[in-house]
């Protein structure tokens, strides 16, 4: 007041959420800009409402998309606010993600996915951040997106990494999602061709649907194992979770009696 004139914080500016009108004109507006930039609004659109510069640099993405939404955030459809682009508004994403159509998206998300995997071959000290996003990324794919079969292997055993790495982080309800979509992956015979991996990925979906009482999908699980595995010692994890959730279901004379039955045929 002193200085008698207005002063404008540009930073609380920027970050403040654009109304629903104005959203509504610049998603309209999408269509008028070059094919270039409506890729990278696509591109950054996959990747969620906001992503790092650093991160578009350093994970081997197309460094045009940079330049290209440098024109978005002048058009004011993309904030720029320390090095990250965000959305204006969640209509502007949403438009922006649904300008390429859902079977050719699908494809994208797992090319992006691949590539991103190919920085975690070999390197078990990579961030947690990459391998979730590189995963997600697979998983948005899904296994319809699989134009090889050997990339259902690839994705089969990155959900399983990112599902143990979950685990380290006591988040068993994703550790679950990765586990789930790992399986969904294997494609058939795979516990005649990839027994290890399955049988992997099926305890410990088991083991984290238990910790989340999905008493339902871990009945399932434990079946699978129980018919499928080839060996009663492979089975043994199953049918502890299995004790346990009798016993945390307040069934205790039917978790006891599980436990003396196998017991029994360890020859205990």
């Amino acid at each position: 007041l002193t200085r008698r004139r207005w002063e404008w914080d540009m930073k609380k500016i920027r970050s403040r959420r654009l109304p629903d009108d104005v959203a509504i004109f610049l998603t309209d507006s999408l269509g008028e800009l070059p094919d270039k930039v409506q890729w990278a609004l696509f591109i950054l659109s996959c990747f969620g409402a906001s992503t790092e510069s650093a991160f578009v640099e350093s994970q081997g993405l197309d460094r045009s998309i940079l330049k290209n939404l440098e024109v978005a955030v002048a058009e004011g459809l993309v904030d720029k606010i320390n090095d990250q682009y965000r959305f204006a508004h969640d209509r502007i994403q949403e438009a922006a993600y649904n300008t390429i159509p859902a079977d050719r998206r699908s494809v994208i998300h797992f090319t992006y996915g691949l590539e991103l995997s190919s920085l975690l071959i070999g390197d078990e000290d990579v961030s947690g951040s990459v391998l979730f996003t590189a995963v997600n990324q697979l998983n948005l794919g899904g296994p319809p997106a699989v134009q090889d079969k050997k990339d259902n292997l690839t994705a089969a055993r990155l959900n399983l990494r990112a599902g143990k790495k979950a685990m380290e982080m006591s988040d068993y309800v994703t550790a679950y999602s990765y586990f789930d979509s790992g399986i969904s992956f294997l494609l058939r015979k795979h516990w005649q061709e990839h027994y290890d991996l399955t049988l992997e990925l099926f305890s410990l979906a088991a083991k984290c649907a238990l910790t989340n009482g999905d008493h339902t999908s871990l009945k399932l699980l434990i079946a699978e194992v129980v018919v499928k595995a080839h060996f009663f010692e492979n089975k043994l994890d199953v049918l502890y979770f299995e004790t346990c959730a009798l016993a945390y279901s307040y069934r205790l004379a039917e978790s006891i009696e599980k436990g003396l039955d196998i017991l029994s045929k360890l020859g205990i």
